[in-house]
């Protein structure tokens, strides 16, 4: 990894550092301050405490934990909790650094990983050897040089067992931290300035951007978001992952200051009650006049009416409810067929874009429907919404689904040959294992279907029509009132383009 001491230079500092074209891209050196870490770590500790991230440490270690924070700013069905483990380093003598460690534990026990089930717990202590927990008689001060394998190792009874667990080095946060303190240990009077988080237009208030949790920073995400962008997305439906990834992507973008709208291949005429749930409490009553819709009650759903896909509207309501600038809308046309339903769903997409042309538009639909090349493999003629909508708007980019193999809610042809009818479960799906963590990659050129490269989302589970789980807030596992039949989870209506719901390997090509 490269380094970028910086010395005497604090304009660097002062001008945001010019390398880091966006505050969402992930940069790809250390950053080395020009002081002792006796004379950093004080300023560091000021840093947390300043931007209300609570935390433990061991006196003397140069290690620093924050307490656990959920997703999205609270959300009871994220089921992602996050904490940084801070550890100060000497680089030389006159000269230190950080790394952070963001930890992540999902509640998930499906998305356990293995060997990764320990996670620590709150009696830890950063000492070995056989001394007393608060480094007595006997106790050896674990260094910071050792801490990577103590974070990796866990034991004994200052460990517990989470769903899923992972470490992953935060160099985001890492900059983040050195832009605020580097020019408050210079002592200069023209210190950067915070990045502000894009305050929605209504709101009285807004978060700070330490205060909101967005999850791991997703590569490549900074070259995409940007106002007046548009980030075609072209997806398998019925997983987890995808809308997790959209909720991650939002959060991310509009605390780096950029105000987001996201557009979903939901029915038209659910816009009103999408707009009323998002500016609701999101009490119980307030998803049960959301889930009231035919498109979420139907006995037969497909994937773009997942519970994941409800729990996105969940997380971007609590963004919106905290004053931040997400919108969302829906485009799709079901009432039409063919080139008709492509030509209004682009009409829709295109309207929506040129009425906000300072925001990032995210355009989340089935991967037939954001190609940016003329032709289906059944319709050479056939024009997908994301061909006419490139012909119609500049800064256009389409990313393909790119996945680890797991499984998915599918809708294919009925096995037993019934024409009016698809065979919808969960499937096995085959993918490339390209890591565990989100990323955005470009090729140097669009390919045949028209896609510029792929968005990542690591092994996929399938979720499930968010109607098998009863009435009301998805993950309530409330059928009582609602129960769906074996031949409902199993059967959905036949579209004549299959909503891109066919099987397709995410392999980077």
């Amino acid at each position: 990894m490269k380094r970028w001491v910086i010395l005497a230079a604090m304009a660097v500092v002062a001008t945001g550092c010019a390398t880091l074209r966006s505050d969402l891209e992930i940069p790809d050196r250390e950053a080395i301050y020009d002081r002792p870490l006796d004379e950093m770590w004080p300023e560091v500790r000021e840093f947390f405490t300043r931007n209300e991230l609570p935390f433990r440490e061991d006196r003397g270690s140069m290690v620093l934990e924050t307490e656990w924070r959920q997703e999205f700013g609270g959300s009871k069905i994220a089921g992602f909790f996050h904490r940084y483990m801070v550890v100060g380093r000497r680089e030389t003598p006159t000269a230190s650094k950080l790394q952070i460690f963001r930890i992540t534990k999902s509640l998930n026990k499906a998305m356990s990983i293995a060997g990764k089930e320990l996670d620590w717990g709150t009696s830890r202590t950063l000492f070995a050897g056989a001394g007393s927990a608060g480094g007595g008689s006997g106790a050896q001060e674990t260094s910071p040089e050792d801490w990577e394998e103590v974070i990796a190792a866990p034991r004994g009874e200052n460990s517990f067992f989470a769903e899923s667990g992972q470490g992953q080095r935060d160099l985001v946060m890492e900059w983040r931290v050195f832009r605020d303190v580097s020019p408050r240990l210079a002592k200069e009077e023209s210190a950067p300035k915070p990045v502000r988080v894009a305050k929605a237009p209504s709101a009285t208030s807004a978060p700070s951007q330490m205060a909101m949790e967005c999850g791991l920073p997703i590569l490549g995400l900074g070259k995409q978001a940007k106002p007046g962008a548009v980030l075609l997305l072209g997806e398998l439906h019925g997983t987890e992952e995808v809308p997790r990834f959209v909720a991650q992507s939002a959060c991310q973008a509009v605390v780096a200051g950029i105000p987001v709208t996201v557009g979903l291949e939901l029915p038209l005429e659910n816009q009103t009650r999408v707009d009323a749930f998002l500016e609701s409490a999101g009490a119980e009553q307030d998803w049960l006049k959301l889930m009231e819709s035919p498109f979420w009650r139907s006995p037969y759903p497909d994937g773009r009416g997942s519970e994941a896909m409800a729990n996105l509207m969940e997380q971007l309501r609590l963004l919106r409810s905290r004053g931040l600038d997400v919108e969302v809308f829906v485009f799709d046309h079901p009432k039409a067929n063919g080139q008709e339903r492509e030509n209004a769903m682009a009409a829709t997409v295109v309207h929506q874009v040129e009425s906000s042309p300072t925001r990032f538009h995210m355009i989340l639909s089935g991967n037939i429907h954001s190609r940016t090349k003329k032709g289906l493999p059944w319709d050479e003629q056939r024009k997908p919404m994301g061909y006419l909508v490139s012909e119609k708007l500049d800064d256009v980019v389409a990313l393909d689904m790119a996945y680890d193999s797991g499984t998915a809610w599918i809708c294919s042809v009925d096995g037993k040959g019934i024409r009016d009818r698809l065979d919808c479960g969960v499937r096995d799906t085959k993918g490339r294992n390209n890591g565990d963590r989100y990323f955005m990659h470009l090729w140097g050129s669009a390919n045949a279907e028209g896609y510029h490269g792929v968005f990542y989302v690591g092994p996929v589970k399938a979720s499930e029509p968010a109607v098998h789980r009863g009435l009301g807030r998805p993950g309530a596992n409330d059928n009582s009132v609602h129960p769906a039949s074996d031949e409902a989870r199993r059967m959905a209506s036949v579209r004549d383009d299959m909503s891109g719901s066919s099987l397709r390997s995410g392999v980077l090509r």
